[in-house]
Protein backbone atom coordinates (compact mmCIF):
# COMPACT_ATOMS: atom_id res chain seq x y z
CA UNK A 1 0.00 0.00 0.00
CA UNK A 2 1.53 3.36 -1.04
CA UNK A 3 -0.04 6.16 0.36
CA UNK A 4 0.84 10.22 -1.07
CA UNK A 5 0.27 13.16 0.99
CA UNK A 6 0.56 16.70 -0.15
CA UNK A 7 -0.53 18.51 2.22
CA UNK A 8 -2.05 18.30 5.59
CA UNK A 9 -5.61 19.22 4.39
CA UNK A 10 -5.76 17.98 0.72
CA UNK A 11 -6.69 14.56 -0.02
CA UNK A 12 -5.03 11.77 0.34
CA UNK A 13 -5.10 8.47 -2.44
CA UNK A 14 -4.37 5.36 -1.46
CA UNK A 15 -2.59 2.87 -4.64
CA UNK A 16 -3.24 -0.73 -4.27
CA UNK A 17 -1.49 -2.90 -6.37
CA UNK A 18 -2.62 -6.05 -7.99
CA UNK A 19 -1.97 -10.01 -5.77
CA UNK A 20 0.44 -12.02 -7.28
CA UNK A 21 -1.64 -14.25 -8.06
CA UNK A 22 -3.20 -12.90 -9.90
CA UNK A 23 -0.97 -10.21 -11.90
CA UNK A 24 -1.78 -10.39 -15.86
CA UNK A 25 2.01 -10.66 -17.75
CA UNK A 26 3.49 -7.30 -17.44
CA UNK A 27 3.39 -4.56 -20.28
CA UNK A 28 5.51 -1.60 -21.06
CA UNK A 29 5.50 1.52 -18.77
CA UNK A 30 4.41 4.09 -21.71
CA UNK A 31 1.71 6.64 -22.27
CA UNK A 32 -0.02 4.17 -24.65
CA UNK A 33 -0.36 2.05 -21.60
CA UNK A 34 -0.83 4.06 -18.24
CA UNK A 35 -2.43 7.44 -17.62
CA UNK A 36 -1.98 10.27 -15.70
CA UNK A 37 -5.10 11.00 -13.25
CA UNK A 38 -5.26 14.25 -11.22
CA UNK A 39 -7.50 14.75 -8.68
CA UNK A 40 -9.48 18.20 -7.52
CA UNK A 41 -9.31 19.73 -4.22
CA UNK A 42 -12.15 19.49 -2.23
CA UNK A 43 -11.19 21.50 0.22
CA UNK A 44 -11.11 24.58 -1.67
CA UNK A 45 -14.04 26.78 -3.75
CA UNK A 46 -11.74 27.01 -7.09
CA UNK A 47 -11.58 24.03 -9.53
CA UNK A 48 -7.68 23.51 -8.31
CA UNK A 49 -5.70 20.49 -10.09
CA UNK A 50 -3.11 18.80 -7.47
CA UNK A 51 -0.22 17.73 -9.63
CA UNK A 52 1.22 16.09 -6.33
CA UNK A 53 -1.70 13.80 -5.89
CA UNK A 54 -1.85 11.10 -8.71
CA UNK A 55 -2.52 7.52 -9.44
CA UNK A 56 -1.62 5.31 -12.27
CA UNK A 57 -4.29 3.20 -14.33
CA UNK A 58 -4.63 1.23 -17.14
CA UNK A 59 -6.22 2.39 -20.59
CA UNK A 60 -8.13 1.04 -22.59
CA UNK A 61 -6.06 0.80 -26.09
CA UNK A 62 -8.99 1.37 -28.51
CA UNK A 63 -10.51 4.63 -26.62
CA UNK A 64 -8.03 6.29 -24.45
CA UNK A 65 -5.09 6.26 -27.49
CA UNK A 66 -7.16 8.47 -29.30
CA UNK A 67 -7.68 10.55 -26.37
CA UNK A 68 -3.74 10.38 -25.65
CA UNK A 69 -3.96 11.60 -29.01
CA UNK A 70 -5.99 14.46 -29.35
CA UNK A 71 -4.61 15.77 -26.54
CA UNK A 72 -1.16 16.13 -27.68
CA UNK A 73 -2.51 17.09 -31.13
CA UNK A 74 -0.95 19.99 -32.73
CA UNK A 75 -2.99 23.25 -33.77
CA UNK A 76 -2.59 24.84 -37.42
CA UNK A 77 0.07 26.62 -38.32
CA UNK A 78 -2.03 30.48 -38.58
CA UNK A 79 -4.52 30.80 -36.34
CA UNK A 80 -3.75 28.31 -33.86
CA UNK A 81 -6.19 29.43 -31.52
CA UNK A 82 -8.91 28.83 -33.31
CA UNK A 83 -8.67 26.05 -35.31
CA UNK A 84 -11.46 25.71 -37.83
CA UNK A 85 -10.23 29.05 -39.20
CA UNK A 86 -6.46 27.69 -39.08
CA UNK A 87 -7.64 24.58 -40.74
CA UNK A 88 -10.06 26.42 -43.26
CA UNK A 89 -7.52 28.79 -43.94
CA UNK A 90 -4.54 26.34 -44.93
CA UNK A 91 -6.89 24.05 -47.14
CA UNK A 92 -7.54 27.51 -49.03
CA UNK A 93 -4.09 27.96 -49.52
CA UNK A 94 -3.26 24.50 -50.06
CA UNK A 95 -6.38 24.22 -52.57
CA UNK A 96 -5.17 27.25 -54.68
CA UNK A 97 -1.35 26.16 -54.67
CA UNK A 98 -2.70 22.60 -56.01
CA UNK A 99 -4.64 24.27 -58.61
CA UNK A 100 -1.73 26.89 -59.64
CA UNK A 101 0.14 23.51 -60.45
CA UNK A 102 -2.80 21.67 -62.24
CA UNK A 103 -3.24 24.79 -64.30
CA UNK A 104 0.52 25.10 -65.28
CA UNK A 105 0.70 21.60 -66.84
CA UNK A 106 -3.22 21.98 -68.62
CA UNK A 107 -0.89 25.07 -70.00
CA UNK A 108 1.99 22.85 -70.71
CA UNK A 109 -0.53 20.37 -72.30
CA UNK A 110 -2.44 22.82 -74.25
CA UNK A 111 0.88 24.50 -75.55
CA UNK A 112 2.33 20.68 -76.72
CA UNK A 113 5.27 21.60 -74.85
CA UNK A 114 5.93 18.14 -73.82
CA UNK A 115 5.22 14.88 -74.86
CA UNK A 116 1.66 14.14 -73.69
CA UNK A 117 2.53 10.96 -71.58
CA UNK A 118 5.20 12.94 -70.16
CA UNK A 119 3.00 15.86 -69.36
CA UNK A 120 0.74 12.94 -67.54
CA UNK A 121 3.76 11.31 -65.48
CA UNK A 122 4.96 14.86 -64.79
CA UNK A 123 1.86 15.60 -62.62
CA UNK A 124 1.65 12.48 -61.82
CA UNK A 125 4.90 13.33 -59.65
CA UNK A 126 4.26 16.63 -58.69
CA UNK A 127 1.31 17.34 -57.43
CA UNK A 128 0.82 14.66 -54.84
CA UNK A 129 4.17 15.60 -53.07
CA UNK A 130 2.98 19.73 -53.45
CA UNK A 131 0.36 18.35 -51.91
CA UNK A 132 2.09 16.91 -49.01
CA UNK A 133 4.75 20.29 -48.49
CA UNK A 134 1.08 21.63 -46.98
CA UNK A 135 0.62 19.20 -44.88
CA UNK A 136 2.33 21.04 -41.75
CA UNK A 137 -0.04 23.95 -42.41
CA UNK A 138 -3.42 22.00 -41.17
CA UNK A 139 -3.70 20.73 -37.28
CA UNK A 140 -2.22 17.00 -36.61
CA UNK A 141 -5.50 15.95 -35.47
CA UNK A 142 -8.78 14.40 -37.27
CA UNK A 143 -10.05 17.99 -37.99
CA UNK A 144 -7.07 18.77 -39.80
CA UNK A 145 -6.63 14.87 -41.54
CA UNK A 146 -10.55 15.86 -42.52
CA UNK A 147 -10.13 19.54 -44.03
CA UNK A 148 -6.98 18.04 -45.81
CA UNK A 149 -8.47 14.77 -47.89
CA UNK A 150 -11.12 17.30 -48.89
CA UNK A 151 -8.63 18.92 -51.65
CA UNK A 152 -7.95 15.64 -53.53
CA UNK A 153 -11.63 14.60 -52.70
CA UNK A 154 -12.98 17.70 -55.11
CA UNK A 155 -10.54 16.40 -57.45
CA UNK A 156 -12.25 12.97 -57.36
CA UNK A 157 -15.83 14.94 -58.08
CA UNK A 158 -13.86 16.40 -61.23
CA UNK A 159 -12.52 13.66 -62.17
CA UNK A 160 -15.55 11.53 -62.22
CA UNK A 161 -17.59 14.39 -63.70
CA UNK A 162 -15.29 14.25 -66.63
CA UNK A 163 -14.77 10.99 -67.32
CA UNK A 164 -17.98 10.09 -67.36
CA UNK A 165 -18.80 13.02 -69.90
CA UNK A 166 -20.75 14.89 -68.02
CA UNK A 167 -17.76 17.97 -67.76
CA UNK A 168 -15.62 18.81 -70.92
CA UNK A 169 -12.03 19.90 -70.02
CA UNK A 170 -10.28 19.21 -73.05
CA UNK A 171 -7.08 20.75 -71.52
CA UNK A 172 -7.42 17.86 -68.59
CA UNK A 173 -7.64 15.53 -70.90
CA UNK A 174 -4.89 15.98 -72.17
CA UNK A 175 -2.94 16.68 -69.15
CA UNK A 176 -3.76 13.56 -67.45
CA UNK A 177 -4.71 11.14 -69.95
CA UNK A 178 -2.03 9.05 -72.20
CA UNK A 179 -4.35 9.06 -75.31
CA UNK A 180 -6.79 12.01 -74.98
CA UNK A 181 -9.21 9.90 -74.09
CA UNK A 182 -11.74 11.05 -71.57
CA UNK A 183 -12.59 7.83 -70.15
CA UNK A 184 -8.93 7.28 -69.22
CA UNK A 185 -9.47 9.52 -66.03
CA UNK A 186 -12.20 7.06 -64.09
CA UNK A 187 -8.74 4.49 -63.90
CA UNK A 188 -5.31 5.78 -63.30
CA UNK A 189 -6.15 9.29 -62.23
CA UNK A 190 -8.86 8.44 -60.17
CA UNK A 191 -7.38 5.23 -58.44
CA UNK A 192 -4.52 8.29 -57.58
CA UNK A 193 -6.90 10.94 -56.14
CA UNK A 194 -8.52 7.97 -54.27
CA UNK A 195 -5.25 6.66 -52.64
CA UNK A 196 -4.35 10.79 -51.50
CA UNK A 197 -7.15 11.14 -50.19
CA UNK A 198 -7.59 8.09 -48.05
CA UNK A 199 -3.95 8.16 -46.92
CA UNK A 200 -4.71 11.91 -46.16
CA UNK A 201 -7.56 10.34 -44.42
CA UNK A 202 -6.95 7.05 -42.29
CA UNK A 203 -3.40 8.10 -41.80
CA UNK A 204 -2.79 11.59 -41.49
CA UNK A 205 1.11 13.33 -41.19
CA UNK A 206 1.51 11.54 -38.03
CA UNK A 207 1.98 8.07 -39.47
CA UNK A 208 4.99 7.01 -41.77
CA UNK A 209 2.36 4.90 -43.60
CA UNK A 210 0.61 7.75 -45.58
CA UNK A 211 3.92 9.85 -46.34
CA UNK A 212 5.47 6.25 -47.64
CA UNK A 213 2.09 5.50 -49.69
CA UNK A 214 1.77 8.94 -51.43
CA UNK A 215 5.82 9.19 -52.36
CA UNK A 216 5.75 6.15 -53.95
CA UNK A 217 2.92 6.58 -55.58
CA UNK A 218 4.05 9.90 -56.68
CA UNK A 219 7.85 10.13 -57.13
CA UNK A 220 8.05 5.99 -57.55
CA UNK A 221 5.79 5.71 -60.05
CA UNK A 222 6.23 8.42 -61.83
CA UNK A 223 9.87 8.37 -62.35
CA UNK A 224 9.88 4.64 -63.18
CA UNK A 225 7.42 5.41 -66.50
CA UNK A 226 10.07 8.49 -67.31
CA UNK A 227 12.91 6.74 -66.69
CA UNK A 228 11.87 3.66 -68.26
CA UNK A 229 10.54 4.80 -71.52
CA UNK A 230 13.76 6.42 -72.48
CA UNK A 231 16.40 3.91 -70.72
CA UNK A 232 14.43 0.85 -70.37
CA UNK A 233 16.13 -1.39 -73.24
CA UNK A 234 15.91 -4.47 -71.25
CA UNK A 235 12.49 -5.73 -70.20
CA UNK A 236 11.31 -7.90 -67.51
CA UNK A 237 10.59 -11.12 -68.67
CA UNK A 238 7.06 -11.72 -67.40
CA UNK A 239 6.06 -8.44 -68.20
CA UNK A 240 7.26 -6.91 -71.89
CA UNK A 241 5.71 -3.68 -70.68
CA UNK A 242 7.92 -3.39 -68.15
CA UNK A 243 11.68 -2.46 -68.02
CA UNK A 244 14.67 -3.51 -64.53
CA UNK A 245 15.91 0.29 -65.30
CA UNK A 246 12.53 1.32 -64.79
CA UNK A 247 11.90 -0.86 -61.81
CA UNK A 248 14.96 0.02 -60.28
CA UNK A 249 14.39 4.08 -60.70
CA UNK A 250 10.96 2.98 -59.06
CA UNK A 251 12.59 1.49 -55.89
CA UNK A 252 14.85 4.16 -55.64
CA UNK A 253 12.84 7.31 -56.05
CA UNK A 254 10.34 6.31 -53.95
CA UNK A 255 12.68 5.00 -51.07
CA UNK A 256 14.58 8.55 -51.67
CA UNK A 257 11.89 11.07 -51.56
CA UNK A 258 9.79 8.94 -48.30
CA UNK A 259 12.69 9.33 -46.56
CA UNK A 260 13.36 13.06 -47.46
Amino acid sequence: MLRLLCSNNTPVLDVSFRDPRFRLPEVRFTAANFGLASYTNFYSSSVATLPCVFSFRRLNPYVDRQRIRSVVAAGPMFFPENPIVGDTFAMTCSGCFALSILRIYEETARRGIFDQKLNRKLVHTTIGLAFMLCWPLFSSGYQGAVMAALIPGANIVKVLLIGLGIWKDEATVKSMSRDGDYRELIKGPLYYASTIALSSLIYWRTSPIAIAAICNLCAGDGMADIIGRRFGTKKIPYNKDKSFVGSIAMAAAGFIVSVG
